[in-house]
């Protein structure tokens, strides 16, 4: 099987001074398609980082990127963006805030296209929006006339989550998503997400730091400590874990 995403010794600097810190180092890491993988680590462990070097809004210090048999490893992150999606902690950075919940599904149905001055025919689109979004189940599909700035961080999350998944991306980048969220929405958005992510059996990378999500959800689990993958756990090695063994890492 071919790897849908490869990271070979990537390493990631900064420049603190007069010296320089890396903040990546040598990451070797391939996942196949459909993975769907737990990030786990301290706070400065790299996660982020990590995350910011697939997307290209940290430039490589040494190594190569390849996704879906494409090296980006150079590559602007708008380029990038035709092939990654990536759902932030915070609920209002996924989303227009002036416009419709429609309209953002409908600018997100053209992710990766020319935009042109072309009609919307957002109308004709309202039935199917309306279908995607009730499986949120937090009434999203009657607020597709709704600015989204009026959404709860609930509801502004689980649009974030339709957008970033509405054009299959080659790979889901989930940057504590829940994070933001109180615990009954946090739960309700990651049964939504793992709804999205296992239907279409999605390649996903999802940082969290809830070890009971780390556990129960995906197919994987990493963990980032000092900017290297201290531990790669595969379904079986991780199903023997407890929450207790994943707490020796944040020692």
């Amino acid at each position: 099987m071919t790897d849908q995403l490869t990271l070979e010794h990537v390493a990631v600097n900064v420049a603190v001074e007069t010296h320089v810190k890396p903040l990546l180092q040598a990451i070797d890491l391939r996942l196949a398609p459909g993975d769907y993988v737990c990030v786990l680590g301290t706070n400065g462990a790299g996660k982020s980082t990590l995350f910011n070097a697939i997307t290209g809004d940290i430039p490589l210090a040494a190594g190569k990127i390849t996704l879906a048999g494409q090296e980006i490893s150079h590559e602007k992150p708008e380029k990038r963006a035709r092939l990654i999606a990536r759902v932030f902690q915070d609920p209002k950075m996924g989303t227009a805030p002036r416009m419709t919940v429609a309209e953002n599904l409908a600018l997100a149905s053209r992710r990766g296209q020319r935009l042109t001055l072309a009609s919307r025919q957002l109308r004709q689109q309202l039935p199917a929006f309306a279908q995607l979004a009730a499986q949120t189940g937090n009434g999203l599909e009657k607020a597709l006339d709704k600015p989204t700035e009026q959404l709860s961080g609930g509801q502004r999350q689980a649009l974030s989550l339709l957008m970033a998944t509405l054009k299959r991306p080659e790979l889901l980048l989930l940057d504590e998503h829940t994070a933001a969220l109180d615990p009954k929405t946090s739960e309700a958005i990651m049964a939504v997400t793992d709804k999205l992510v296992t239907q279409e059996q999605l390649t996903c990378m999802m940082i969290t730091h809830h070890l009971e999500d780390a556990l129960k959800y995906g197919n994987r689990l990493i963990i980032l400590s000092a900017g290297k993958i201290v531990a790669d756990y595969d379904t079986k090695a991780r199903q023997q874990l407890t929450a207790a063994d994943l707490l020796t890492y944040f020692g």
